[in-house]
C-alpha cells in the first residue's frame, strides 16, 4: 500500500481564526502541519511567522503560497520549516520569475472554472498539487481542468501532493467548512495515480475537527 503523508493544516482568513487554530495546535504538541497564506497579506504574514517560531511547530511538508510573496519569504521559510513543495494557483505563472530556484518545489492547484491560461505549462515546475474536490468538479462539469491533469497521469512523478477538502455533489464544487463525514465520500471514487505522498487538510474547521477528518481519510484511503 502506497503511504501517505496527511497533515492538519492551519488555515483561516482572520486574525482569531489562524490564532485560534495555532493555539490548538500547540495545545496538542502538533509539530508537523501545512500552512495556507493564501489569505494573509504580508503584514499578517508576519505575525504569523513571529508566532509559528514561538510554537511547537518544527516541520511544515507543504505551504500553500500567494503571488505577492517575496523569494526572500520562501528562503525564510525553506530553512526554517524544510518544506517539500511549495502551492500555487493557476495565476502565479505570472509571478514565476520572483521564486527562480523554487521551480523544483512548485506545484500547481488547479481550478474547475474550465479557463486554463496560455502560460500554464506544468513542465516548468515540478508538477500538480491536485486538489481532489477541484479535480473532481471538473470531471463532473467536464471542465479542461479535468482533461489537462489525466493527459499527464502516466507520470507519476508530477502527483507529488494534494489538497483534501469536501465536495457538494450537488452543486459539484468544493467544501472548505465540513459539516459531515459524508462530505469526504467522494474520495473513494477518485483514481489512485491523483494522490499524492503529502496531502494537506484544506478546510477552516477546528485542529480537533480535523484531526477526526484525517482518521476517516486514513479509513478510506486503506
Amino acid at each position: 500500500m502506497k503511504k501517505y503523508k496527511i497533515l492538519i493544516s492551519l488555515t483561516g482568513d482572520n486574525t482569531n481564526h489562524w490564532k485560534n487554530q495555532l493555539k490548538e495546535i500547540n495545545n496538542l504538541k502538533i509539530n508537523e502541519i501545512a500552512l495556507f497564506l493564501e489569505c494573509y497579506s504580508y503584514n499578517e504574514r508576519k505575525k504569523i511567522y513571529l508566532s509559528l517560531k514561538k510554537s511547537c511547530v518544527k516541520s511544515i511538508p507543504l505551504i500553500h503560497i500567494r503571488n505577492d510573496m517575496s523569494k526572500k519569504e520562501l528562503i525564510y521559510l525553506e530553512k526554517t520549516y524544510k518544506p517539500v513543495c511549495y502551492t500555487i494557483h493557476e495565476s502565479s505563472f505570472r509571478y514565476l520569475g520572483g521564486w527562480n530556484g523554487f521551480y523544483p518545489k512548485l506545484y500547481l492547484e488547479l481550478n474547475y472554472d474550465n479557463k486554463i491560461p496560455k502560460n500554464v505549462q506544468i513542465e516548468k515546475i515540478g508538477g500538480f498539487c491536485v486538489d481532489i474536490s477541484h479535480f473532481q468538479s471538473a470531471k463532473k462539469r467536464k471542465s479542461r481542468e479535468y482533461y489537462y491533469t489525466i493527459k499527464h497521469r502516466k507520470n507519476k512523478f508530477l502527483f507529488l501532493c494534494n489538497h483534501i477538502n469536501g465536495y457538494d455533489p450537488k452543486n459539484k464544487r468544493d467544501i472548505h467548512t465540513i459539516t459531515s463525514l459524508r462530505d469526504f465520500n467522494y474520495l473513494k471514487k477518485i483514481p489512485g495515480f491523483i494522490f499524492g505522498e503529502i496531502m494537506a487538510i484544506e478546510t477552516e474547521n477546528s485542529i480537533e475537527e480535523q484531526l477526526k477528518f484525517r482518521e476517516h481519510i486514513i479509513r478510506i484511503l486503506k
